[in-house]
């Protein structure tokens, strides 16, 4: 079936047999136990990684299956074995990080940019990792004898930047490498279908796509999963039963409003690089120098980043004047928001590392391009490039 039939029935299969349209939703926090050995049974396989396989589910830190449905619909888009889900972004990838220390191999390559939390979480060592940050084609020159994983994210946040996941993985050799997918999703992109081992979303963004839950799922083979479940399982970084309902639901939606989402992206980043007070746009429509659209993405996505003549101060001030998009952090929500990444999101990242003051992120909604183009243009207005 195609993507999108899949996004839509994916996690649905014994809906039928159970005798209901809606995934039922599984509040428990515990379940009855059959009998004392049944249950210790059940919890020693839960505790490891493993699944009920018709045990006993015993505690809803060890499993639910309400969630699991969830797990099971995202695997399958992104085409790999499983993947387990967390309450945040931040917490998969922490996962992943204790995995990867827990192996012995506590250095990770990291191809700049990405995500700032994700940049300064690595950049603590807080977690016992240490950190080499390096370019796309830096990464077969900073693997070490301990290096356990190699991250990167495309398109890159905030600047959109695209890497070329196979390359990637030729270069790490055998180190997995895990790739942060959330600004493509899989209506976009299957990073595993390019070799990376583990694919991660920040499930709040377009995954949940109303910017009213939050989440985080890796995606991966059947060993990556089971080690990232009992971390789960120990550190308890669970997913909510509500939140993977709501999560669930937004995949039956999720390709329609990323294609709806990328053609407004388009449009608006012709407008804007057409403003005499916009420096440059940011968008792999516009440029896309590995020409990896079409190879390894299917679209440009919806994301894109500007440069504002003026600096800091011009840029806080078109943030400021707009009156339709928001200003606010996050992305991927049915209604535009727009933020100034190095004041927010990257503003933890060490400062050679740091985006121009003068950037604005913008992450296109379901709003007509026409009103978002208008109010930029109010925004903008003030705006005026420095004489020459």
């Amino acid at each position: 079936m195609q993507l999108d039939t899949r996004s839509v029935h994916a996690g649905r299969d014994d809906l039928t047999a159970l005798g209901v349209h809606v995934p039922p939703i599984d509040l428990s926090t515990t379940y009855p136990l059959p009998d004392v050995g049944t249950g210790g049974a059940s919890y020693d396989e839960l505790a490891q990684g493993n699944g009920p396989d018709g045990g006993s589910l015993v505690y809803q830190r060890l499993w639910n299956p309400t969630v699991a449905r969830f797990e099971d619909a995202l695997a399958e888009l992104e085409q790999t074995d499983g993947s387990v889900a967390f309450g945040s972004g931040m917490a998969a990838l922490t996962a992943c990080l204790l995995a990867t220390v827990a192996a012995g191999r506590p250095h990770v390559i990291a191809v700049r940019p990405i995500y700032g939390g994700s940049d300064h979480l690595l950049s603590t060592g807080l977690l016992g990792t240490t950190v080499s940050f390096v370019r796309a084609t830096e990464i077969a020159a900073a693997v070490r004898a301990d290096t356990g994983l190699v991250i990167l994210e495309t398109p890159a946040n905030p600047t959109v930047e695209l890497v070329d996941i196979a390359a990637a993985v030729r270069q790490a050799g055998d180190v997995p490498v895990l790739v942060d997918s959330t600004f493509a999703t899989p209506v976009l992109q299957q990073p595993a279908r390019h070799g990376a081992s583990l694919v991660l979303h920040s499930a709040t963004k377009y995954l949940g796509g109303h910017g009213d839950v939050m989440g985080g799922v890796v995606a991966a083979g059947r060993d990556w999963v089971g080690r990232l479940r009992q971390i789960r399982a120990v550190t308890g970084g669970l997913l909510h039963p509500l939140a993977a309902y709501e999560l669930h639901r937004g995949l039956q939606t999720l390709p329609v409003r990323v294609r709806a989402q990328q053609a407004t992206a388009g449009k608006v980043a012709d407008w804007l690089s057409a403003q005499p007070a916009v420096e440059r746009v940011y968008y792999p429509g516009l440029s896309d120098p590995l020409e990896l659209v079409g190879r390894q993405m299917s679209g440009p996505g919806a994301v894109l980043a500007f440069t504002v003549a003026g600096g800091y101060e011009a840029a806080a001030a078109v943030a400021g004047n707009l009156q339709l998009i928001t200003h606010a952090v996050s992305l991927g929500g049915v209604d535009t928001l727009i933020q100034h990444p190095a004041a927010l999101t990257h503003r933890l990242v060490e400062a050679t590392a740091k985006p121009s003051d003068a950037l604005l992120r913008l992450s296109l909604g379901l709003e007509d391009p026409e009103d978002i183009t208008a109010d930029l243009e109010q925004a903008l207005k003030p705006v005026r490039r420095p004489a020459a």
